[in-house]
């Protein structure tokens, strides 16, 4: 049996643009965990079975709209605090780009995100995390390029 080929944590990157002309895309430090969530909102429809009206209806789905979220977590770096706090704190969206890269292929989703939520937190003997979630806000388009 061959294993899988998979890529490890520093392979999967969450980058901030910074809204130049042309844009630059930089990683915030900190990070001890993160997540890219790709969803689908469905409307449900019955459909009846033509030839026996009583038999249960199979119910079918149809696709409304897509969505993608961001999760991370780890802890507040200082060399990153201004990157979150100004993003969190603009009205509009900022770019965002995910990218994991593979040995022989790196996926990259490029889109329009908003901060909808940023916590930090910290505990007595520990440091200061930092807790985030991003919303998608349009379209996030993947593309794939081989390494």
């Amino acid at each position: 049996m061959a294993p899988p080929t998979t890529a490890k944590f520093g392979k999967f990157r969450v980058l901030l643009g910074n809204g130049a002309s042309p844009e630059v895309f930089a990683a915030p430090c900190g990070f001890t965990s993160k997540s890219l969530a790709l969803s689908k909102n469905l409307t449900d429809v019955n459909l009846p079975d033509c030839d026996d009206p009583d038999a249960p209806a199979w119910v079918g789905r149809d696709v409304e709209s897509l969505t993608a979220s961001i999760t991370g977590e780890g802890v507040m770096a200082a060399e990153s605090a201004d990157d979150w706090m100004d993003a969190f704190e603009s009205t509009e969206s900022v770019s965002v780009k995910v990218e994991i890269e593979f040995p022989a292929v790196t996926w990259t989703y490029t889109g329009k995100m908003h901060i909808s939520s940023m916590t930090l937190a910290a505990e007595q003997g520990g440091r200061v995390t930092n807790n985030v979630e991003m919303q998608s806000d349009g379209e996030l388009v993947r593309s794939m390029a081989t390494t």
